[in-house]
This record gives structure tokens, C-alpha cells and sequence, in this order.
């Protein structure tokens, strides 16, 4: 019998998506197969602590106490290596920035594999990913520069452009801007868009932070409310105009080198837009799988979803957004791309697959596979001279 791989789940976070997150985790543990791996759940707190076993369960039953405690560098709860130096165990350690696998050191095992469930800021930014790198860990998804790209909307769009997809009208401030004059920021947004606009961090999922301007009056706030998120601002020219809507239309994408779509789905949000209540609060958004569309616009939509994934050169996974202009034009414009989506078993991502003829749990053994054929290829590569 082949030996089964240890695979920790990461999930938690200080992230506004830190809920999101635990859904996400809570139904990979449920569905992943055992059969196969061996599997350790590694929880993080909003405060940034890193959890395993008995207290990441805790975590994700939201019954873990909040910690105000600031542990010192020698304190023995600190890191597995002070917990050894305390208890007098004379040993050669390696460096710490090894977690998470530090976590599980006491077990005398490693991790063969890490699949981070960590939604926005913290987790789908590449910082998480710069830790396994430096760790030599083989984990999901994309990595540093991917996830860093698919995570900052403007350098975002600044890489579709420049792969020629087309994309929605849009200005970017910072919030220092906003904030030294509202007046200015307001005239050079109003000069370049027409409302409604769509106001958002940067660098931020799940909805969260963002708002829809009808006008002058709410754009102030709406600038104010993604200010509390980012020191980048996005502001979109919403399509179609203030009296018809545009089709939300999102494509799940899976691989490495050779990446492949999935059938393309549509959103029906419940609210005016697909907010972070409309996806995850209420129930009055419908999924339509597949979405109604024509073969030829179906397959054009599906190429640049591939063409997304690879101008930002992701891996892994990846949710590609896009939106269709109503009327007699249905132009398609690309929104985004999500690289840590949503992973419940009724998000868009995996219900996607399903459709496509991938099933939930196949799709997470797929994942896990894909990144350690990843690990491979980058261990073929050569980072120092040699003679």
C-alpha cells in the first residue's frame, strides 16, 4: 500500500475574510480523502498565532479562547525550538521560518504538502506563499509573484492589459491621495468615469470593502470605506450603465503549465451587486451552471480565462470573473481573477468542476497533486554557481 502523504491544512488568518476562511477549511477537512493522506489542520487566529491538532479544531468551532498574551522570543511557547532549549533537549535546530511543518515537529513528521484555505490579506497575497518557499514546502495554489498579482487589482489589470484582454474602465488612488484632498480625488474620478462606479481595496476578496456609487454623495463614503482596507483604491466604471445591469459570469480554471476552464457559470446577485452579504449571508443570489450563453461566446470566454491564468502566471486554481455587457452588444470585459476562491462545496469554484465532471473531493486530490508536481519542477532548478 502506498504511503499516504501528510497534508496540512492551513486556514484561519487575520484577514476581513477570516470566517470565509474556516467555511472553506472546515469543508475541505470533511470531504478530503483519507485513504490517501494523512491529514493536520493548522489553524491561525485573527491575532496572527498559529494553532495545530486539538486547538485548530477548537478554532474552527469557533470555541478557541482569544489569547492576549505576547509571548517573548525565549518564552517556551514561543516556537518548537525555545520549547526544546527550555526543556533542556540538546538538539540541532532548523531555522524556524520552517513552520508551518515546525508546528508537527514534536511528532517527529513532516509535511509533504500544505493546501492554504487563506482567503485575502495574509494568505492569497503571496506572503504566506514567501514562507513555504523559503521553507522548501510544496503547497496549492499559485505562487509569490501569481499570488501577489491576482491579488492587487490594479497590477492586475495592468497585466491583462498587457496580454491585450480587455477590461473594465478604471482609476486608481491611494488612500494618502483620498485622504490629502477628497475634492481633487473626486474631480480626476468623475473626469475619467461615468457612474455608477464601483469603489474597492486593492488588494482584498470576497466583496469585502467595496461599494457601489450611484453619485457624487455616495462616492465619498464609498472612498472612505475602502480606505479602511488598503492604502490602494480601485474605482471601476460599472458596465452597463445606471438603469441595466451587466451578466456576472465567472469560469473555474485548474492546472500548471497547461491550465484548463471549466463550463462557464453565472451569478444572479440577490442584492444590487454580488457582495460579501450576497455571497456568503444571503440566500437570494442564484448560480446558474452552466450559464446560458452561446457556444461561440462560451468558448471565448473560456480562452481568456486560460489567457488570465497565464498573463499572471498562476498555478494551481484560480476563479476568473468577467462581465457581460446587456443589450444587443454583450461585449465581454475580464473583472478579475481569484486565486484562493471560496471552497466550500457550494461555492462557485468547486460547483464548477462539478459540472465540468470533476467531484469535490477528486478536485482537492487534484489540487494536492498539482502541487507537488510543481515542487518538482521547481526542484530541477539550480540556485547556486556551480562549477
Amino acid at each position: 500500500m502506498a504511503k499516504k502523504l501528510r497534508v496540512g491544512i492551513l486556514f484561519g488568518g487575520r484577514s476581513g475574510e477570516h470566517e470565509v476562511s474556516l467555511l472553506s477549511a472546515a469543508s475541505i477537512l470533511s470531504a478530503i480523502d483519507r485513504r490517501k493522506f494523512d491529514v493536520v489542520p493548522i489553524g491561525i487566529t485573527r491575532e496572527g498565532r498559529w494553532l495545530a491538532a486539538a486547538d485548530a479544531h477548537s478554532l474552527l468551532e469557533g470555541t478557541h479562547p482569544t489569547s492576549t498574551r505576547h509571548l517573548r522570543a525565549g518564552d517556551p511557547e514561543a516556537t518548537p525550538g525555545a520549547r526544546l532549549l527550555h526543556e533542556g533537549i540538546p538538539t540541532l535546530l532548523a531555522p524556524e521560518p520552517r513552520s508551518p511543518a515546525a508546528l508537527v515537529q514534536s511528532q517527529e513528521k513532516s509535511l509533504d504538502v500544505v493546501f492554504p484555505v487563506l482567503h485575502g490579506t495574509f494568505g492569497e497575497d503571496g506572503t504566506i506563499q514567501g514562507l513555504f518557499e523559503l521553507a522548501g514546502i510544496a503547497y496549492v495554489g499559485s505562487g509569490v509573484l501569481g499570488s501577489a498579482a491576482g491579488m492587487d487589482k490594479d497590477a492586475m489589470k495592468r497585466l491583462f492589459a498587457q496580454a491585450g484582454l480587455p477590461i473594465v474602465r478604471h482609476v486608481t488612488l491611494l488612500r494618502s491621495d483620498w485622504e490629502k484632498s477628497q475634492r481633487k480625488s473626486i474631480a480626476a474620478i468623475e473626469a475619467a468615469l461615468r457612474y455608477p462606479v464601483f469603489v474597492k481595496p486593492a488588494n482584498l476578496g470576497s466583496s469585502v470593502g467595496i461599494s457601489k456609487a450611484h453619485d457624487r454623495k455616495e462616492l465619498g463614503p464609498a472612498l472612505t470605506l475602502a480606505a479602511r482596507y488598503d492604502r490602494k483604491l480601485v474605482v471601476e466604471e460599472g458596465v452597463g450603465g445606471p438603469r441595466s445591469k451587466a451578466r456576472e459570469l465567472e469560469v473555474a480554471v485548474l492546472g500548471n503549465d497547461d491550465p484548463r476552464a471549466s463550463v462557464v457559470g453565472e451569478i444572479i446577485p440577490g442584492k444590487e451587486f454580488y457582495d460579501y452579504e450576497a455571497k456568503y449571508l444571503s440566500e437570494g443570489s442564484v448560480p446558474i451552471i452552466p450559464a446560458k450563453l452561446t457556444r461561440a461566446q462560451s468558448a471565448q470566454i473560456r480562452a481568456m480565462a486560460v489567457k488570465a491564468f497565464k498573463a499572471c502566471d498562476l498555478a494551481g486554481l484560480a476563479r476568473v470573473d468577467f462581465l457581460m455587457e446587456p443589450g444587443g452588444r454583450q461585449r465581454i470585459l475580464l473583472n478579475e481573477v481569484n486565486t484562493l476562491p471560496g471552497f466550500t462545496q457550494i461555492s462557485m469554484y468547486p460547483k464548477l468542476w462539478e459540472a465540468t465532471g470533476i467531484p469535490y473531493r477528486d478536485l482537492i486530490t487534484r489540487l494536492i497533486e498539482l502541487a507537488l508536481e510543481r515542487q518538482q519542477e521547481k526542484n530541477r532548478t539550480t540556485y547556486t554557481l556551480q562549477e
